[in-house]
């Protein structure tokens, strides 16, 4: 990966601007310094290399030179969007899943609220931090950190969760500014329907876990394990209680596992 070939296949796109690194610590830190710079809306940072990348709750996203797709990207919420401002981080999962299906006829899965499965392993981890203005959020940067080639996924011991690589899944050889090119394609086309009754059915019906029991937990919170209905109207996971009573899990530093 280049800079030149980078902006060559992305040209097309109606982007606010390229910033790419042959190696740097995190995408996401150097998006939200952008962003406070005045970078416009679909600014994209891209690194070939990342030693200092951020996960959700804290966790540390490394990606080895040539190894991976680690962006981020800079929006700028219209007004309109000022609701759906939680769904960021599932926008860019189903963008990642609809790339997947359509280029590589896999069966991806969302496991709520923004990891991405193949197989049941992690493939690809979704990162939305948002810099408010007062009550109103002045930008989302999204990062997305996608394992591509095997040597982009971390030894087992050092998992938390089963990991995959998109070469390893498919077994073709993947160019990652193509699969860039296709991921932000199908974010571009997702995004007016953020929040809307379309976003939310095509997010469940890639819904991991659907009908199985899981176990939930907020940090310095109880477990709370149920059967996976589905999704609320906005966004939020819908569960069944062993005792047959639905309740519903909001966004936030949640973990999810499947009970084995």
């Amino acid at each position: 990966m280049n800079e030149r070939t980078l902006r060559r296949i992305l040209s097309d796109l109606p982007l606010g601007g390229v910033r790419f690194f042959n190696q740097i610590g995190s995408t996401n830190d150097v998006a939200l310094a952008w962003a406070s710079e005045g970078a416009a809306d679909l600014a994209l940072v891209v690194a070939d290399e990342q030693t200092a990348g951020r996960g959700r709750v804290g966790r540390s996203w490394i990606t080895p030179a040539g190894s991976a797709l680690a962006c981020s990207l800079v929006l700028r919420p219209a007004v309109e969007e000022g609701e759906s401002i939680a769904l960021y981080s599932a926008l860019g999962a189903l963008a990642v899943v609809s790339a997947l299906e359509e280029k590589y006829g896999l069966k991806p899965e969302i496991k709520w609220p923004n990891d991405v499965l193949v197989r049941g392993r992690k493939l690809c981890g979704i990162l939305a931090e948002t810099v408010w203005l007062g009550s109103q959020a002045e930008s989302v940067v999204l990062g997305i950190g996608l394992n591509v080639r095997a040597e982009a996924v971390p030894a087992v011991e050092s998992l938390d969760f089963p990991a995959i690589s998109l070469e390893t899944a498919t077994g073709l050889s993947v160019k990652r500014v193509a699969l860039l090119h296709d991921i932000l394609t199908a974010l571009i086309a997702w995004r007016p329907r953020l929040g809307s009754g379309e976003f939310i059915q095509a997010w469940e019906a890639r819904l991991a876990y659907r009908g199985e029991q899981v176990q939930v937990w907020a940090e310095g919170q109880p477990i709370q394990v149920g059967q996976v209905e589905g999704l609320d109207s906005d966004g939020s996971l819908r569960m069944r209680s062993p005792q047959g009573e639905i309740f519903s899990v909001r966004f936030g530093e949640v973990h999810l596992r499947p009970v084995v």
